[in-house]
């Protein structure tokens, strides 16, 4: 059994959504609240293991109830909005929140969605995760180059030096490729520690993550590249602990906002 909490400042709409979950048999509304200081305090003193959480309510916002919740330990977070506040949705991932899911989004895509970070997986909606991590963190991704270089960190004019670079081999034994197929990162504008994560990274895990931000689940990364779904999986789990990454959904931040994968 999932327990679940809503958190919205209006009635209505937790009424809402705790009908629509009550026709799953295996998730139960434990709790409602009207704030997110309300949301926090139920958390800590209930056993709670999801909270679908709104962004703008009074006393505490979402986001600082979503930080203090994951913080806390043992509590997944899925942002519920209108979408009228990109700022607000990417501040609540860099929060920790697990997912996020448009208010309007299908009953079906609801209870999925619960089922999903329940079973510790991060929900990434096409039609709004995508947006909001490229709209926001585009501009980190194209840093301005320094005097007297040209973007990618060359001299104006100059060539980027070329170099053959070593074969890797994935955890199946099959050849990655030397040919690069995913952007290179520049190093412009990034904090040591972010650059000392790309630089960890094997050819074949930025690709894995290019695909992930592209919204790509396992089955379909390993159908794309040739390869087995625990050969993906073990990627995945690889490049989560290179990049410091609780989930999916932090591991795409990362990429957009290192610039590794560029916005559009």
């Amino acid at each position: 059994m999932v327990s679940v909490l809503l958190a919205d400042d209006h009635a209505l709409v937790r009424s809402g959504f705790a009908m629509v979950l009550s026709v799953a048999e295996d998730l139960h509304v434990v709790g409602q609240a009207a704030n997110g200081q309300e949301a926090v305090d139920l958390v800590t003193t209930g056993d709670v293991d999801v909270v679908l959480m709104d962004v703008q309510m009074p006393v505490m916002d979402g986001i600082e109830a979503t930080r203090r919740i994951v913080e806390a330990g043992g509590t997944k977070v899925i942002i519920l909005t209108t979408f009228d506040r990109d700022d607000y949705l990417f501040a609540a991932l860099r929060a920790g929140a697990s997912g996020f899911l448009l208010k309007n989004a299908d009953p079906d895509d609801l209870i999925a969605a619960v089922h999903a970070v329940a079973d510790g997986h991060a929900l990434l909606a096409p039609e709004a995760t995508l947006k909001v991590i490229r709209q926001l963190t585009d501009h980190n991704a194209h840093p301005p180059a320094p005097a007297g270089q040209a973007p990618g960190g060359h001299a104006p004019g100059g060539q980027a030096p070329t170099a053959e670079q070593p074969r890797e081999t994935d955890p199946d034994g099959s050849a990655v490729p030397a040919a690069a197929t995913v952007e290179p990162t520049t190093s412009a504008g990034l904090d040591a520690e972010d650059q000392r994560m790309i630089d960890t990274l094997t050819h074949r895990e930025s690709e894995v993550l290019t695909l992930m931000a592209q919204g790509m689940s396992n089955a379909e990364i390993a159908q794309k590249l040739f390869l087995g779904s625990a050969t993906i999986k073990t990627h995945v789990s690889n490049l989560l602990a290179k990049t410091g990454s609780r989930d999916r959904v932090q591991a795409v931040v990362f990429a957009y906002r290192t610039g590794l994968v560029r916005g559009v």
